[in-house]
């Protein structure tokens, strides 16, 4: 006996799908009857979400779906480790109805584990960035070197990698560009702010010429000792600063990425021009930004809302 001769409900193109899939896993995976189960009682949660939200079949389901899904289940009161195993559940499906031709896409083969949201770094508040940024003493090279850096990571959501592997070459001042190379050697132009610029301008003409070494480098951002920086170097200024600019949360340089994306959203940007500045290859990475967002917003309601 299949999972759907257990019982009879009304057979709409969700159920129908469902019941198909939990056939597959009791017949062809052999999974028990205590896992089917459960995969049944959390896809019946999303069949319920979809229709609430008036998709009428699978087919129509977009990434975006699948995400939101993910934070209407969190904001349910749902532990990270839930949402994860919810995921599971519509991964399989969607993986299932893509193998059987009937969805186009797989739209969640892009969506990373809500167990990874945890490892988010804090987003800074508008604020605590100017705080940060105004941390470094600029009458020292180092001191000086830091706050362009700084400023460059905020001005452009640059990763790690990409700003420590900045050259002279890849920096237009004039233009206000600065080409970055990120994973997989993407390559992509990311405009520079005037403050950025002014900063990074300064630095090269006081600073980085005490920095460079007998063999000149190309690299715009350089050590005391006169080389390229290092990822740590720049964790460890980045920690330092914020725990001098009195910054309590525990951030890393990619929350300076965060806040610039979540600043630009919440400021009325467009989610696809956020995905190309930032480099992502998929817009579902860049939504996550939006309930990061959301999540903010919900934070600020709660303290400050008389009935929060």
């Amino acid at each position: 006996m299949t999972i759907s001769q257990h019982s009879k409900p009304e057979l709409t193109p969700y159920r129908l799908s469902i019941e198909a899939f939990l056939d597959y896993l009791l017949v062809e995976c052999g999974l028990s009857n205590n896992t089917i189960i459960a995969y049944k009682s959390d896809l019946q949660k999303f069949e319920t979400f979809l229709t609430e939200k008036q998709i009428s079949e699978f087919g129509k389901v977009v990434s975006g779906h699948i995400l939101d899904y993910l934070m209407f289940l969190r904001d349910s009161g749902l532990s990270v480790n839930s949402v994860a195993r919810n995921l599971v559940a519509v991964r399989m499906l969607f993986r299932f109805l893509f193998t059987e031709g009937e969805v186009k896409e797989n739209v969640t083969s892009a969506i990373e584990s809500p167990k990874l949201w945890n490892r988010l770094p804090g987003v800074l508040s508008i604020e605590e960035v100017e705080q940060l940024l105004d941390a470094p003493d600029v009458n020292t090279t180092l001191g000086l070197r830091d706050r362009a850096l700084l400023e460059a990571f905020y001005a452009c959501g640059a990763r790690v990698s990409e700003l420590i592997g900045l050259t002279l070459e890849s920096i237009n001042f004039e233009m206000r560009l600065v080409r970055c190379y990120g994973k997989g050697s993407k390559e992509r132009l990311v405009p520079l702010g005037r403050a950025a610029v002014e900063w990074m301008q300064r630095y090269l003409k006081e600073a980085r010429p005490k920095l460079v070494g007998p063999e000149t480098s190309r690299h715009f951002f350089l050590s005391q000792r006169k080389k390229e920086l290092s990822r740590h170097q720049v964790w460890s200024l980045v920690k330092r600063y914020a725990l001098q600019a009195g910054i309590s949360k525990d951030i890393s340089p990619h929350t300076l990425r965060h806040s610039f994306a979540t600043h630009l959203l919440s400021n009325g940007a467009d989610l696809r021009a956020v995905q190309e500045l930032l480099g992502h290859a998929s817009i579902a990475t860049t939504q996550i930004y939006t309930h990061v967002d959301r999540e903010r917003l919900k934070s600020v309601h709660r303290e400050f809302h008389p009935r929060g």
